[in-house]
């Protein structure tokens, strides 16, 4: 059996909030849904107890973690959160794990909501948003409308790599603008995080009191990714490196073309190993669940068996990485999955080449095909 198909611990298996409302799933953290208009349907966001301190004033308020993308459902059951759940209390910071639109996409509203809106005591209050320096510069050269992270660039780095679908190949030209559809703008200011740094939040005046979320930096999937755990509570706000049911994307892409994030992404899981096994991980799809330890050597299994596959394939014959999506996703698959498989067949490709199991050479069309070294 697919080791993919064990279940982890759900200690709310069978509650789910709906879009708009919250569930308290730790002292002082808040469980928001969103929905998203892809086949991953939704998107899970957060809320922090929290408090801010200026010389002798206090604060207290919220912390916001991930956005959802920027559309008119979304920012509805944004404004139905604020007039119902935050108990009258302000929102003081927005955290994005990463440059994803679902995560950074209303970056921009949410903090704008909240900026100098704190009244006549305090008229120069800016709600700012927190994330990598790394994503926060990629996902504010996405939002151009001019950006080039899609167009020629992508479908040509598509069709160096198998892929002969006249039409996908259209449609990949056709969505230069498809990050920015979602993330329009950023922010126009920033306070970065980094691995290590400590982020304090809670309130000093509840039971849990304040309790630091220390900064975990994960690569990979996004190229500064950065992960929330709170060792008092015992929680960890996973973002995407670390997913109960469905494996993380990981794709190379046309901006880097030789690059081995699957190397990387590992990597970044191993380190997650040193927190405690029942510890609570809050991830961005899919329910909470306890159980990190095995389901970080569920996906170290994973990868291995698509490695393992994309060996055998290629002992057969030279493969392109669109020649392998058949062998590794067995399912039909629309444009923008399509999109998202070619990336993760040429990051598996890419491992086992800087590996130097497998070589690349490029036949007479210049597609580039592996075999055995």
């Amino acid at each position: 059996m697919d080791a993919l198909l064990h279940e982890p611990n759900y200690p709310h298996a069978d509650t789910l909030p709906a879009p708009g409302d919250s569930l308290e799933v730790a002292n002082g953290v808040r469980w928001l849904r969103m929905p998203l208009p892809f086949a991953l349907n939704h998107i899970n966001l957060w809320l922090l107890r929290d408090e801010i301190t200026d010389v002798d004033d206090t604060t207290e308020g919220w912390t916001i973690v991930d956005c959802g993308i920027d559309d008119a459902a979304t920012r509805g059951h944004w404004e139905r959160v604020f007039a119902t759940q935050l108990g009258g209390l302000p929102v003081l910071r927005v955290i994005a794990t990463h440059m994803h639109p679902d995560h950074v996409g209303l970056a921009h509203w949410l903090t704008g909501c909240w900026s100098r809106a704190m009244g006549p005591a305090d008229p120069g209050f800016d709600c700012r948003l927190w994330m990598s320096a790394t994503d926060y510069a990629v996902a504010v050269l996405g939002s151009r409308a001019d950006n080039s992270m899609g167009g020629d660039a992508a479908a040509d780095f598509a069709s160096r790599h198998g892929l002969a679908d006249t039409d996908a190949i259209a449609q990949i030209r056709e969505r230069a603008a498809f990050f920015a559809s979602m993330v329009p703008r950023m922010p126009a200011a920033y306070r970065r995080l980094m691995d290590g740094d400590l982020v304090p939040a809670g309130s000093s005046a509840s039971a849990a009191g304040r309790h630091p979320w220390r900064c975990l930096a994960g690569y990979g999937h996004a190229p500064e990714h950065i992960a929330l755990h709170n060792k008092a509570l015992g929680v960890l706000i996973s973002g995407d490196m670390l997913l109960p049911r469905i494996s993380t994307n990981i794709s190379v892409g046309h901006h880097e073309p030789e690059a081995d994030p699957l190397a990387m992404f590992l990597a970044s899981l191993d380190r997650l190993r040193a927190l405690p096994a029942d510890t609570l991980v809050l991830p961005s799809h899919g329910k909470p669940f306890r159980g990190l330890h095995a389901r970080i050597d569920q996906l170290f299994a994973h990868h291995a068996e698509r490695l393992a596959e994309v060996m055998a394939a290629c002992a057969n014959a030279p493969h392109s990485a669109a020649e392998l999506l058949p062998v590794l996703f067995r399912r039909p698959l629309d444009v923008h999955q399509t999109t998202f498989a070619l990336g993760e067949a040429i990051a598996h490709l890419n491992a086992l080449w800087h590996q130097g199991q497998l070589v690349r050479r490029p036949d007479a069309r210049g597609v580039w095909r592996f075999s055995p070294a």
